[in-house]
């Protein structure tokens, strides 16, 4: 009796609930009757709040003389009097986070440019650099609420960040650095529809209970659900979606034998190569090396090199000659096993403030990776395409950079290929291999134990008001992290070593 425990009437809609409800009804139910079931922010949430909210100042200022509505969401009763009261203004070119009411539904216009004739351009900013399928009912709930409120919309648009926009290191021109394209078509097609679901989310939200809607794709997409884990009972181990690239139609069928792990798959169920090497494997419970492996490792040349970055890639971009969301290389670590049997060498690069750190980044690198030897990588793409950004941006180390990218090698397809072990769990990650394959070693209990939180570590560290103990902390962390990266890599270039020595099939 939740609902009407605590409501005696429906809760008025808000354009984020409206848009959550579009996804799933049963996680707008939730965030208005039970938001403490939610997962709490993560550090990377929490970054792009902060991006998007720079993001839509910047937006701001490609419409001169705007007016910000100053009343926040907690005093919407005294944003709609702002609100109306710069409507009315004729001198007001545009007015930000417009408040807007009607029938129930609130929103906040990112921008609301004054047109002739009493008409006005309803705009929706996006820190993204596509337009994206569920960006529309942002835009159509707002022209509902708009018109319905009394005002004359025309163009109806979506402005976002222009991904061929490059920042000339001064100042952004808003004029270049976004794009607005106009909805109409779309917009007008889905008025009806908007009517039928804001119908559709009270009746839900007049409910005693939330929903009955079983775990699906919705639980994911457009955005992983913030109730995820209340509704989505934790996977068995060895689930038969650890198998890779297993189609919806292969999980169907296996639901309907009654099968969920990989233990309970007969030999007669038709899987690819390589999902029934992991099936085996995983039944047989020991790791499983192919044939291939040491011709694969045959082609490693000393000084070996075992290199990894890390970067971070804000909405903005940072630096001269960036575009949104480029790659800011801040920090690289390299160990080195000069011959057979040697121990290894760590060198480390991290930039400690916030001034552009991609010329000593690459100074550095190169001195350290002379110009002999394999570079080994895990993922080789991701290292490549920042080495050949620097190359565009600092093009007078193009040619000893062309240099590394040649040197190039990449352990994950010789790991994908040659090797799978039962914990892996469906993963070929360097996060779950390491700790499988070389079980001494381990992420867990790291301070920084996942890439993503590295950007957002080195961002805080090169632009934080913190104590000189707190960097201190964190610039340790971050060295830590990456070391632990190339280290891992030695580690398990080791242990394949040794195995292909072997005879193993």
């Amino acid at each position: 009796m939740i609902g009407s425990l605590i409501n005696n009437h429906t809760p008025r809609l808000s354009k984020s609930k409206f848009v959550a409800g579009v996804q799933c009804l049963k996680r707008l139910y939730l965030q208005v009757f039970e938001p403490e079931e939610a997962a709490d922010n993560t550090p990377g949430t929490q970054v792009l709040l902060e991006q998007g909210h720079a993001v839509g100042l910047e937006a701001q200022r490609a419409f001169p003389g705007g007016v910000l509505v100053g009343a926040d969401h907690e005093h919407i009763a005294d944003a709609l009097k702002e609100t109306a009261l710069l409507i009315e203004n004729r001198t007001v070119p545009a007015i930000f986070e417009a408040a807007l009411e009607h029938n129930g539904v609130l929103v906040r216009v990112d921008i609301l440019e004054r047109l002739p004739r009493n008409r006005w351009r309803l705009i929706e900013v996006k820190s993204s650099t596509e337009i994206k399928e569920h960006y529309l009912y942002d835009v159509a709930i707002q022209k509902h609420v708009a018109v319905g409120s009394g005002l004359r919309i025309g163009p109806a648009c979506l402005m976002y960040l222009n991904r061929d926009y490059t920042y000339d290191g001064k100042q952004y021109k808003p004029n270049k650095l976004f794009i607005i394209e106009t909805l109409g078509p779309q917009i007008r097609r889905m008025e009806g529809d908007v009517s039928k679901l804001i119908r559709q989310q009270r009746r839900i939200l007049r409910a005693d209970e939330p929903p009955e809607i079983e775990p699906g794709a919705q639980c994911m997409k457009p955005v992983w659900c913030e109730f995820y884990d209340h509704c989505n009972d934790a996977l068995p181990d060895a689930h038969v979606s650890e198998l890779p690239r297993l189609t919806q139609a292969k999980l169907d069928a296996l639901q309907d034998l009654g099968i969920s792990t990989i233990h309970e798959i007969p030999e007669s169920f038709p899987l690819s190569v390589i999902q029934r090497r992991i099936c085996e494997c995983v039944q047989a419970g020991r790791p499983w090396f192919g044939s291939g492996l040491k011709s694969d490792l045959a082609r490693l040349r000393f000084p070996l090199k075992f290199m990894d970055f890390e970067t971070f890639y804000p909405a903005l971009p940072r630096y001269k000659g960036m575009w949104p969301y480029s790659h800011i290389p801040f920090q690289w670590s390299v160990h080195t096993v000069e011959r057979p049997g040697a121990d290894p060498r760590h060198d480390e690069f991290l930039a400690g403030d916030s001034s552009d750190p991609r010329r000593p980044f690459i100074s550095a690198l190169l001195k350290v990776l002379g110009r002999k030897g394999s570079v080994i990588v895990y993922n080789k793409a991701f290292e490549s395409v920042r080495l050949r950004e620097l190359s565009a941006w600092l093009p007078e180390f193009s040619k000893p950079i062309a240099g590394i990218q040649r040197r190039l090698w990449d352990l994950l397809p010789v790991i994908s290929s040659n090797v799978y072990h039962p914990e892996f769990r469906g993963s070929f990650s360097i996060k779950a291999v390491l700790p499988a394959l070389v079980p001494e070693m381990t992420y867990s209990g790291m301070e920084i134990s996942a890439g993503d939180e590295t950007g957002i570590a080195w961002d805080t560290l090169a632009n934080g008001q913190l104590t000189d103990r707190r960097k201190e902390k964190l610039r340790r962390s971050l060295l830590a992290y990456c070391g632990q990266d190339t280290l891992a890599m030695v580690k398990v270039w080791q242990l394949l070593e040794g195995t292909s020595r072997q005879r193993v099939s």
